[in-house]
Order: C-alpha cells, then structure tokens, then sequence
C-alpha cells in the first residue's frame, strides 16, 4: 500500500508541476522565450485565493475565479510592460528582464504581505478510504488529477480547432507570415500570457491546498521543477509538459520516499541530465531544422 500512495500523491503532484509546466510551453512555443516569473505567478494567485477564503470569508470556488481574474490581468501587464518591447532584442536581454520581473514580483509579495508564513485552506477537505481503510487519499489528490487532465485535453482540443489557437500556431511557426495572413501577433502572445497565467493560478491553489504553507517565494522551486518538466517533456510540446510533469512529480516523491529527502531534488535534476544527453529535445521534443 505504501507503494501505491506515494505512486498517487507523485502523480499528484506531478499534475501540479504539469499544469504550471504549461505556461512555460505555451509561451515558448509560440513566443519563443522563457518566462521565468511564471512561478511567481502561482505565489500571487494563491496569495489572492487565501485573502479572499481565508480573510474575506469569500466560497472557495469564487476565491478561484478571482484568483484566476488576478493573474490573467497580472500575465497581460507583464507581457506588455515588461516583454513586448523587447520583441526584436536578443534571447539574453529577455532572460535578464524575466529573471528581474521574478524578483520584483517576490519583493512587492513581501512589502504588500509580509514574508512571514501564512497557513493556506485548503479549498478541497476530506479523504476517501480505499482497500478497506487500507489506503487515504485526500479529496485534493483525486481533484488534483482530474483538474490536470481535464485542462490538458481543454487546451489541446483548443489549440487543435478552435480559430485563435490555430492562430497561435501560425505564430509558432512563423510571426512574420502569420502578420502578412493577417493575424494580430501581439494579441495573440498577450493571449498565450493570459492563459498560462489562468492557469499558473489553479496551480497556485492546488499547490498550497496540498502543502498549505504560502510565503512570497512559495512559487520559485515549484517553477523551477516545473520548467524541468517542460523541458523534460519536450518544451513547446503540450502533451510533453503532462508527460513530463507527472515523471518529474513521480521521480520526486519516489526519491523522498526510498532514497533521500534531502537529495530528492539533486536525482531529479539528474534524471533530467541523463534524459537530455539521450534526447536533447526532450521525451517529445522534435528536431527543428534550420535553413541558412
């Protein structure tokens, strides 16, 4: 039974990692850069949910959808502010401006909310009992996996055949002939930036509902374990970051469990190395030709 609760909770958390993993994917594959204050993202919508739960006495449910409002507007101000003019600049540039825009978004979380801990409800409460009594799993768990799926096939029906998703394909491949047939390209990014910030927000709350400690830099390792996932998974790949976050959740609580607490985080990032020198682009990654 111990086996088969670490493989649940690992693909638990492996569906956080995967959810989040997504706004990396989606911004890469279709703007071409990374987005490193993506994990901060996760730590300001569960900051929302937990003022509007928690101090405001708001439904749970609701405290969601503010918190998903919050951060798509918080993506879009970004990307506008922050990224669009760095369009035409070099990939060094817009690395600096996301690894800057991560740290102000810590320290604002710190000057609005203190750093000191703050204890999450969860918005999911109870457990169900399984072989008898044998094995718990917790609602949040179940809601957890679920959640994950249901968005990953949400968003691949929604890129696949809807008309802005086929438009976000158009610019994935190329900006400028996707501009010539006529789609807003800048539209279409803000729009990729607001719906990986949407979800960095549920992400946010399941993350904390699961581990119900909230601190301004609650979403930094997260981020980063999830962008491994990305990567893991073949980044600009949607598929890739459900594959690869729910591996990465797996190999992590496998590793707490059997090996070492401590060196949980060093065997994940190990397995990323060996996965990288076997397969460069990633478990689904494609080779990208290009023409000189």
């Amino acid at each position: 039974m111990e086996f088969l609760f670490n493989l649940i909770s690992g693909i638990s958390l492996g569906s956080i990692y995967a959810i989040i993993a997504l706004g990396y994917t989606m911004v890469y594959g279709i703007a071409k850069m990374l987005n490193f204050a993506h994990g901060d993202v996760i730590m300001v919508g569960a900051y929302i949910c937990f003022f509007a739960t928690a101090r405001y006495g708001l439904n749970p449910l609701l405290g969601v959808l503010l918190s998903m409002v919050v951060c798509t507007v918080l993506g879009i101000v970004i990307e506008r502010l922050a990224y669009k003019p760095l369009r035409q600049a070099p990939a060094l540039a817009v690395l600096i401006t996301a690894i800057g825009m991560s740290y102000f978004l810590q320290n604002a979380a710190q000057l609005l909310w203190t750093s000191s801990p703050k204890v999450f409800p969860s918005v999911v409460k109870g457990s169900v009992k399984l072989f008898d009594g044998a094995l718990s799993v917790s609602f949040v768990t179940i809601v957890t996996i679920l959640v994950c799926v249901i968005i990953m096939v949400a968003l691949v029906l929604f890129v696949n055949k809807t008309r802005i998703g086929k438009s976000m394909r158009a610019v994935s491949e190329d900006k400028g002939a996707a501009q010539l047939m006529g789609i807003n390209v800048n539209s279409t990014i803000s729009l990729t930036f607001a719906i990986g910030s949407a979800l960095a927000a549920i992400a946010g709350v399941l993350l904390c509902s699961a581990y119900p400690t909230l601190v301004p830099t609650t979403g930094a390792m997260p981020g980063i374990k999830a962008f491994t996932a990305a990567v893991f998974g073949g980044i600009g790949s949607i598929p890739g970051a459900l594959i690869g976050g729910i591996l990465l959740g797996i190999i992590e609580i496998f590793a707490k469990a059997y090996i070492s607490t401590q060196l949980s985080d060093a065997i994940v990032f190990a397995v990323l190395i060996v996965v990288l020198l076997v397969k460069p682009t990633g478990l689904l990654g494609k080779k990208v030709s290009e023409k000189v």
